[in-house]
């Protein structure tokens, strides 16, 4: 950057600290207009991608990239179609980026014939759609994956999904045709889930050292680069930075932790305080030699629970 920035300032001046502080707000505000688009978006992301953790990450790339060009617009485009169509290729760059696989480009959707009678109202397809395991739509290739998903799951409208997903409409109705019956036969063929194993016993360690409130006792097991990731909130490294993020455990009333499983990653799940109470969220952990090297918590994004299940071991039940 040449020298006709410096006038901005930077944090530690009163001009900087001031240009932050409006990012900040301006970052707030652009939150909270998407706030209920965030959800839909979720369950769009988690089946393009076949991981609801992975989908939740393709959600915070999409919005990051959307805050961003916001402020290259000079009009406020329609925004469910825009984002979703900023998600959808976030979803399929980071599918292709993970499973390093070959997938069907995005224009073979015009290879079937575009006969209205390839849209019914397929209850039976909806029905197979919505309870699908969300990594069986990995399956279908990019277009069909998301023609099923915003159709069958989403209930969104030919004419909204071809603005999603720059595509006709009736390559759209191809689509679907295709994903539809590709999914139906993924259905048919998906196994038995595995047994599960028992959680690891430096998951149970920290869970029980984090449910005593022994702050000290967790701290121990952090790695001096330990990473944290507060979902939509912050992001801070270094033992001692990550440090004061289990202040805000030790001053809030009214939780539990119990280690267990979520969407096939093993997870520490908050639950609420009474008996019965359901998990409300996790926080997932990475290890390295025995210690804590990442912590993501997600806190802030709680949707993310409703869109698979927990599963315990038994003792561990709540």
């Amino acid at each position: 950057m040449d020298g006709s920035t410096a006038d901005a300032g930077t944090a530690g001046s009163p001009g900087g600290a001031d240009l932050i502080d409006a990012l900040e707000q301006g970052r707030r505000r652009f939150l909270a207009l998407v706030a209920d688009v965030r959800p839909e978006l979720l369950r769009y992301c988690a089946r393009m991608t076949g991981s609801i953790a992975d989908g939740e990450d393709v959600v915070q790339e999409t919005l990051a990239r959307g805050y961003y060009e916001l402020s290259q617009l000079e009009t406020l485009p329609a925004l469910r179609p825009w984002l979703f169509r900023i998600a959808h290729h976030r979803a399929i760059d980071h599918w292709r980026h993970e499973a390093r696989r070959r997938s069907e480009p995005l224009e073979a959707a015009d290879e079937v014939a575009s006969d209205a009678a390839l849209e019914p109202e397929h209850a039976l397809a909806r029905r197979q759609a919505v309870q699908a395991a969300i990594a069986g739509f990995l399956a279908l290739a990019p277009a069909q994956r998301g023609c099923v998903i915003l159709k069958d799951v989403l209930d969104h409208s030919l004419e909204d999904i071809a603005a999603e997903l720059d595509l006709s409409v009736p390559a759209v109705k191809a689509a679907l045709h295709r994903g539809r019956a590709a999914l139906a036969r993924a259905s048919t063929a998906v196994a038995a889930a595995p047994a599960r194993a028992s959680v690891s016993a430096e998951l149970r360690r920290y869970a029980q050292l984090f449910g005593a409130h022994d702050w000290d006792g967790v701290r121990a097991l952090l790695a001096d680069d330990v990473r944290l990731d507060l979902v939509s909130r912050r992001k801070s490294a270094g033992r001692r930075e990550v440090a004061s993020y289990f202040g805000n455990y030790a001053r809030t009333p009214g939780w539990r932790v119990a280690p267990g499983w979520f969407d096939g990653r093993e997870v520490l799940a908050v639950h609420a305080e009474a008996p019965s109470g359901p998990a409300r969220y996790f926080v997932e952990l990475a290890w390295r030699d025995g210690r804590v090297a990442a912590i993501r918590d997600f806190r802030y994004v709680p949707y993310i629970a409703q869109e698979g299940a927990f599963t315990f071991e038994e003792e561990t039940l709540p």
